[in-house]
């Protein structure tokens, strides 16, 4: 039996407290909203972001940072990414040397262009910092739905402590050494997904579904390959896994924000109605930054941000990417593999 914190009382953090919790291990969850504290502690659930998810009546729930954190074999980072580097801040001076620290939110900064691992990294550079990205609802986890996700360090043995900690028979984990390609892929399908909802909301069918993340994905790929991702990452679980699931579901909430968005509702509109964080909303800034950066054409993500902070509209944004210039589908996979950085372990 591991001791495990769990940094965040929202739907993934709840979700993963209950699976890990049933996989035998000892479970504190950690909120900063006293009044999220105190609903878990008096109905076990959490009713507001993952309701029908009960949580066992001995698992513990503590607005005590260092509670959560002193002592733990693993810390689950499961705050909204927005709140990623202050909530690390916060952690700082309770995690002592060497402590792993899984990080299960998806984002990019925007004033920094860090991913979240290295803003964690940053914050709390004593830690043994690892991601867990995949196609996985917390609806669903939470329910124990078959789920397989991808568990990401630069240590295989922290990869394979986590793989053991994680896996259970509803839950398969592979391990990776890719990190910035698996949070890359993380954090922009989420901006794909928002102009997924948006297609929907504007009554488009599945032949444009299909389009935006074919094409979304290729966007993602190149990107990251010149960020040093492994192009095999963007193709697997963490990239067109998360990506298809995101796009599809109707438990995306970046997916149901963008169906508001495209049935004419304003970006704060449709955050409002969600009720919950929508990171792509987040990432979006900071996916067209480092595509400038970098120098690689993404054009799904840059009508998004023309929609979300320019005052586009959705159906104007789907005419200009239908009217691009003429383009060949096919990329040369061999120049792409000899960009790609091979990374060790």
């Amino acid at each position: 039996m591991k001791k495990a914190g769990i940094i965040g009382a929202g739907s993934w953090g709840c979700a993963l407290a209950r699976h890990l919790y049933n996989n035998g291990n000892q479970i504190t969850v950690w909120s900063v909203l006293e009044d999220e504290i105190q609903m878990l502690k008096e109905c076990h659930e959490q009713k507001e972001k993952l309701p029908g998810v009960i949580l066992p009546e001995d698992m513990e729930f503590t607005t005590d940072l260092e509670a959560a954190v002193a002592d733990k074999d693993v810390l689950v980072l499961a705050a909204p990414s927005p709140f990623t580097r202050s909530t690390a801040a916060k952690m700082a001076p309770f995690v002592k040397d060497g402590q792993k620290i899984v990080n299960v939110a998806k984002g990019i900064e925007e004033a920094t262009l860090m991913t979240l691992s290295e803003i964690i990294e940053q914050e709390i550079p004593n830690a043994d910092v690892a991601v867990l990205s995949g196609p996985s609802h917390a609806e669903e986890v939470g329910k124990g739905i078959p789920t397989t996700i991808v568990v990401g360090s630069k240590n295989k043995e922290t990869a394979e402590f986590l793989q053991n900690l994680f896996m259970s028979k509803v839950f398969r984990v592979y391990i990776s050494s890719d990190i910035i390609g698996i949070e890359l892929g993380a954090a922009l399908k989420n901006v794909v997904a928002l102009a997924a909802g948006m297609a929907d909301g504007l009554g488009y069918g599945d032949n444009t579904k299909a389009a935006l993340i074919t094409r979304g994905i290729a966007e993602i790929a190149r990107l990251g390959i010149h960020m040093g991702g492994r192009i095999e990452t963007f193709y697997g679980l963490t990239g067109i896994g998360d990506l298809i699931v995101t796009c599809a579901s109707m438990h995306s909430r970046n997916r149901r924000a963008g169906i508001l968005i495209g049935k004419g509702a304003s970006m704060e509109e449709a955050m409002e109605q969600v009720k919950m964080v929508v990171e792509g909303v987040y990432s979006a800034k900071a996916g067209y930054a480092l595509s400038r950066k970098y120098q690689v054409s993404m054009p799904i993500i840059e009508q998004v941000n023309e929609i979300l902070f320019k005052g586009k509209s959705a159906s104007e944004a789907v005419s200009e990417l239908m009217l691009r210039d003429k383009k060949v589908e096919n990329i040369d996979l061999r120049q792409l593999y000899q960009n790609s950085v091979e990374i060790p372990w």
